[in-house]
Protein backbone atom coordinates (compact mmCIF):
# COMPACT_ATOMS: atom_id res chain seq x y z
CA UNK A 1 0.00 0.00 0.00
CA UNK A 2 1.24 3.42 -0.94
CA UNK A 3 2.14 5.36 2.22
CA UNK A 4 1.02 8.63 0.61
CA UNK A 5 -1.39 11.08 2.15
CA UNK A 6 -3.50 13.96 0.88
CA UNK A 7 -4.91 17.08 2.54
CA UNK A 8 -8.70 17.21 2.35
CA UNK A 9 -9.92 20.70 3.35
CA UNK A 10 -6.63 21.09 5.21
CA UNK A 11 -6.75 17.80 7.15
CA UNK A 12 -4.22 15.07 6.33
CA UNK A 13 -5.83 11.78 5.32
CA UNK A 14 -3.49 8.81 4.94
CA UNK A 15 -3.70 6.19 2.21
CA UNK A 16 -3.79 2.88 4.04
CA UNK A 17 -5.63 -0.43 4.36
CA UNK A 18 -6.69 -2.68 7.22
CA UNK A 19 -3.55 -4.88 7.04
CA UNK A 20 -1.26 -1.85 6.71
CA UNK A 21 -2.95 0.05 9.56
CA UNK A 22 -2.87 -3.02 11.82
CA UNK A 23 0.81 -3.65 11.04
CA UNK A 24 1.76 -0.07 11.87
CA UNK A 25 -0.32 0.09 15.04
CA UNK A 26 0.97 -3.24 16.36
CA UNK A 27 4.58 -2.22 15.66
CA UNK A 28 4.04 1.00 17.62
CA UNK A 29 2.31 -0.94 20.42
CA UNK A 30 5.20 -3.37 20.76
CA UNK A 31 7.63 -0.43 20.87
CA UNK A 32 5.41 1.29 23.46
CA UNK A 33 5.29 4.39 21.29
CA UNK A 34 3.05 7.13 22.65
CA UNK A 35 0.91 8.21 19.70
CA UNK A 36 -2.64 8.33 18.47
CA UNK A 37 -4.68 7.20 15.46
CA UNK A 38 -7.76 8.94 14.07
CA UNK A 39 -10.48 7.30 11.98
CA UNK A 40 -11.60 10.35 10.04
CA UNK A 41 -15.01 10.92 8.53
CA UNK A 42 -16.74 14.05 7.20
CA UNK A 43 -17.60 15.12 10.75
CA UNK A 44 -13.90 15.05 11.71
CA UNK A 45 -12.81 16.94 8.58
CA UNK A 46 -15.51 19.60 8.90
CA UNK A 47 -14.86 20.08 12.64
CA UNK A 48 -11.18 20.53 11.76
CA UNK A 49 -12.07 22.97 8.98
CA UNK A 50 -13.91 25.23 11.41
CA UNK A 51 -11.59 24.72 14.41
CA UNK A 52 -7.92 25.13 13.46
CA UNK A 53 -6.69 23.98 16.88
CA UNK A 54 -8.49 20.70 16.27
CA UNK A 55 -7.08 20.50 12.73
CA UNK A 56 -3.57 20.69 14.20
CA UNK A 57 -4.46 17.69 16.38
CA UNK A 58 -5.66 15.76 13.33
CA UNK A 59 -2.52 16.60 11.36
CA UNK A 60 -0.22 15.52 14.21
CA UNK A 61 -1.75 12.03 14.47
CA UNK A 62 0.50 9.07 13.70
CA UNK A 63 -2.15 7.77 11.30
CA UNK A 64 -5.41 9.20 9.94
CA UNK A 65 -7.53 6.58 8.20
CA UNK A 66 -10.32 7.29 5.69
CA UNK A 67 -13.19 6.10 7.87
CA UNK A 68 -16.05 7.51 5.77
CA UNK A 69 -16.85 6.71 2.13
CA UNK A 70 -16.93 10.40 1.14
CA UNK A 71 -13.26 10.63 2.14
CA UNK A 72 -12.46 7.42 0.25
CA UNK A 73 -14.07 8.87 -2.88
CA UNK A 74 -12.22 12.14 -2.30
CA UNK A 75 -8.88 10.31 -2.16
CA UNK A 76 -9.73 8.47 -5.37
CA UNK A 77 -10.51 11.76 -7.09
CA UNK A 78 -7.15 13.08 -5.85
CA UNK A 79 -5.32 10.22 -7.57
CA UNK A 80 -5.43 7.30 -5.10
CA UNK A 81 -7.71 5.21 -7.31
CA UNK A 82 -7.31 1.98 -5.34
CA UNK A 83 -8.05 3.47 -1.93
CA UNK A 84 -10.58 1.56 0.16
CA UNK A 85 -12.38 2.43 3.37
CA UNK A 86 -10.65 1.86 6.72
CA UNK A 87 -13.68 2.07 8.99
CA UNK A 88 -13.02 2.63 12.70
CA UNK A 89 -15.34 -0.10 14.08
CA UNK A 90 -13.96 -2.68 11.62
CA UNK A 91 -10.38 -1.59 12.34
CA UNK A 92 -11.10 -2.12 16.03
CA UNK A 93 -12.22 -5.71 15.38
CA UNK A 94 -9.20 -6.39 13.15
CA UNK A 95 -6.89 -5.12 15.88
CA UNK A 96 -8.66 -7.16 18.56
CA UNK A 97 -8.14 -10.25 16.41
CA UNK A 98 -4.44 -9.52 15.99
CA UNK A 99 -4.04 -8.53 19.67
CA UNK A 100 -5.60 -11.84 20.71
CA UNK A 101 -3.19 -13.77 18.49
CA UNK A 102 -0.13 -11.83 19.67
CA UNK A 103 -1.24 -11.31 23.29
CA UNK A 104 -1.01 -7.53 23.18
CA UNK A 105 -3.02 -6.04 26.08
CA UNK A 106 -5.76 -3.55 25.20
CA UNK A 107 -7.88 -1.07 27.13
CA UNK A 108 -11.28 0.54 26.53
CA UNK A 109 -11.75 4.15 27.62
CA UNK A 110 -15.07 5.91 27.16
CA UNK A 111 -18.77 5.16 26.96
CA UNK A 112 -20.80 4.11 29.99
CA UNK A 113 -20.18 1.31 32.45
CA UNK A 114 -23.12 -0.63 31.00
CA UNK A 115 -21.76 -0.21 27.46
CA UNK A 116 -18.28 -1.35 28.48
CA UNK A 117 -19.65 -4.41 30.25
CA UNK A 118 -21.62 -5.50 27.17
CA UNK A 119 -18.66 -4.64 24.92
CA UNK A 120 -16.15 -6.78 26.85
CA UNK A 121 -18.61 -9.68 27.06
CA UNK A 122 -19.20 -9.62 23.29
CA UNK A 123 -15.53 -9.25 22.37
CA UNK A 124 -14.39 -12.00 24.75
CA UNK A 125 -16.97 -14.31 23.17
CA UNK A 126 -15.63 -13.42 19.71
CA UNK A 127 -11.93 -13.42 20.71
CA UNK A 128 -11.57 -15.75 23.74
CA UNK A 129 -7.84 -15.08 24.18
CA UNK A 130 -8.10 -11.28 23.89
CA UNK A 131 -6.11 -9.74 26.78
CA UNK A 132 -8.33 -6.90 28.03
CA UNK A 133 -6.18 -5.04 30.54
CA UNK A 134 -9.01 -2.81 31.76
CA UNK A 135 -11.93 -0.53 31.01
CA UNK A 136 -13.04 2.83 32.35
CA UNK A 137 -16.06 5.06 31.73
CA UNK A 138 -15.13 8.67 32.59
CA UNK A 139 -17.90 11.08 33.65
CA UNK A 140 -19.81 12.88 30.90
CA UNK A 141 -18.38 16.31 31.72
CA UNK A 142 -15.01 18.06 31.38
CA UNK A 143 -12.42 16.34 33.55
CA UNK A 144 -10.33 18.15 36.11
CA UNK A 145 -6.54 17.99 35.71
CA UNK A 146 -6.40 15.59 38.66
CA UNK A 147 -9.04 13.30 37.13
CA UNK A 148 -7.29 13.26 33.77
CA UNK A 149 -3.99 12.37 35.43
CA UNK A 150 -5.66 9.64 37.48
CA UNK A 151 -7.15 8.15 34.30
CA UNK A 152 -3.75 8.22 32.61
CA UNK A 153 -2.11 6.58 35.64
CA UNK A 154 -4.83 3.91 35.74
CA UNK A 155 -4.33 3.01 32.09
CA UNK A 156 -0.55 2.97 32.41
CA UNK A 157 -0.73 0.73 35.50
CA UNK A 158 -2.87 -1.74 33.55
CA UNK A 159 -0.01 -2.45 31.14
CA UNK A 160 -2.17 -1.81 28.08
CA UNK A 161 -0.28 -1.24 24.82
CA UNK A 162 -3.36 -0.25 22.78
CA UNK A 163 -6.10 2.04 24.11
CA UNK A 164 -9.39 2.26 22.26
CA UNK A 165 -11.02 5.63 22.99
CA UNK A 166 -14.77 6.03 22.55
CA UNK A 167 -15.50 9.60 23.60
CA UNK A 168 -16.79 10.90 20.26
CA UNK A 169 -15.45 13.66 18.01
CA UNK A 170 -13.82 16.05 18.85
CA UNK A 171 -13.51 15.08 22.52
CA UNK A 172 -11.63 11.82 21.93
CA UNK A 173 -9.03 13.39 19.64
CA UNK A 174 -8.38 16.23 22.08
CA UNK A 175 -8.03 13.72 24.92
CA UNK A 176 -5.59 11.55 22.96
CA UNK A 177 -3.44 14.52 21.96
CA UNK A 178 -3.16 15.51 25.62
CA UNK A 179 -1.87 12.04 26.57
CA UNK A 180 0.99 11.93 24.06
CA UNK A 181 4.30 11.50 25.93
CA UNK A 182 2.31 10.76 29.11
CA UNK A 183 0.85 7.40 28.15
CA UNK A 184 3.18 4.76 26.59
CA UNK A 185 0.53 3.24 24.33
CA UNK A 186 -1.13 3.66 20.95
CA UNK A 187 -4.46 5.44 21.37
CA UNK A 188 -7.14 4.91 18.73
CA UNK A 189 -10.29 7.02 18.50
CA UNK A 190 -13.14 4.77 17.45
CA UNK A 191 -16.20 6.96 18.08
CA UNK A 192 -19.43 4.96 18.11
CA UNK A 193 -17.68 1.58 17.85
CA UNK A 194 -18.27 0.83 21.54
CA UNK A 195 -22.03 1.25 21.08
CA UNK A 196 -22.01 -0.78 17.87
CA UNK A 197 -20.01 -3.73 19.23
CA UNK A 198 -21.86 -3.74 22.54
CA UNK A 199 -25.08 -4.22 20.60
CA UNK A 200 -26.66 -1.01 21.89
CA UNK A 201 -26.84 0.62 18.44
CA UNK A 202 -27.20 -1.18 15.12
CA UNK A 203 -24.85 -0.48 12.23
CA UNK A 204 -26.04 0.37 8.75
CA UNK A 205 -26.30 -2.54 6.29
CA UNK A 206 -23.11 -3.07 4.32
CA UNK A 207 -24.85 -2.21 1.04
CA UNK A 208 -25.73 1.22 2.43
CA UNK A 209 -22.14 1.71 3.56
CA UNK A 210 -20.87 0.81 0.09
CA UNK A 211 -23.21 3.39 -1.48
CA UNK A 212 -22.15 6.13 0.98
CA UNK A 213 -25.62 6.04 2.57
CA UNK A 214 -24.58 5.13 6.11
CA UNK A 215 -25.32 8.71 7.16
CA UNK A 216 -28.96 8.27 6.13
CA UNK A 217 -29.34 5.12 8.23
CA UNK A 218 -27.76 6.74 11.28
CA UNK A 219 -29.79 9.90 10.82
CA UNK A 220 -32.97 7.83 10.81
CA UNK A 221 -31.84 5.97 13.95
CA UNK A 222 -30.77 9.07 15.95
CA UNK A 223 -32.28 12.16 14.27
CA UNK A 224 -32.19 14.50 17.27
CA UNK A 225 -28.50 13.88 17.93
CA UNK A 226 -27.22 13.69 14.37
CA UNK A 227 -29.39 15.97 12.20
CA UNK A 228 -27.04 18.94 12.41
CA UNK A 229 -23.98 16.81 11.67
CA UNK A 230 -25.39 15.31 8.49
CA UNK A 231 -27.73 17.97 7.12
CA UNK A 232 -25.24 20.82 7.55
CA UNK A 233 -21.78 19.21 7.49
CA UNK A 234 -22.34 16.92 4.51
CA UNK A 235 -23.54 19.60 2.02
CA UNK A 236 -20.81 21.97 3.25
CA UNK A 237 -18.19 19.25 2.71
CA UNK A 238 -19.40 18.54 -0.83
CA UNK A 239 -19.27 22.22 -1.76
CA UNK A 240 -15.86 22.90 -0.20
CA UNK A 241 -14.26 19.74 -1.58
CA UNK A 242 -15.61 20.55 -5.06
CA UNK A 243 -13.77 23.88 -4.81
CA UNK A 244 -10.59 22.10 -3.67
CA UNK A 245 -10.85 19.65 -6.55
CA UNK A 246 -11.41 22.45 -9.03
CA UNK A 247 -8.32 24.30 -7.77
CA UNK A 248 -6.33 21.06 -7.99
CA UNK A 249 -7.35 20.41 -11.59
CA UNK A 250 -6.75 24.03 -12.63
CA UNK A 251 -3.26 23.95 -11.10
CA UNK A 252 -2.28 20.63 -12.71
CA UNK A 253 -1.29 21.96 -16.18
CA UNK A 254 0.89 24.62 -14.55
CA UNK A 255 2.74 21.97 -12.57
CA UNK A 256 3.21 19.77 -15.62
CA UNK A 257 4.82 22.62 -17.62
CA UNK A 258 7.32 23.41 -14.84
Amino acid sequence: MNKASHPILGSRIDCTSYPDACDRILDWARDRRSCYVIAANVHVVMTAYWQKSYQRIVNHAALVTPDGMPLVLALRLLGQRCQTRVYGPDLMLALCDRAAQQQIPIYFYGGSEATLQKLTTNLQAQFPTLPIAGTYAPPFRPLTAAEEQADCDRIQASGAAIVFVGLGCPKQERWMACQVDRLPAVMIGVGAAFRFHSGEVSQAPRWMMALSLEWLYRLGAEPQRLWKRYLINNPAFLFLFALQLLRTYLAFPKRSKA
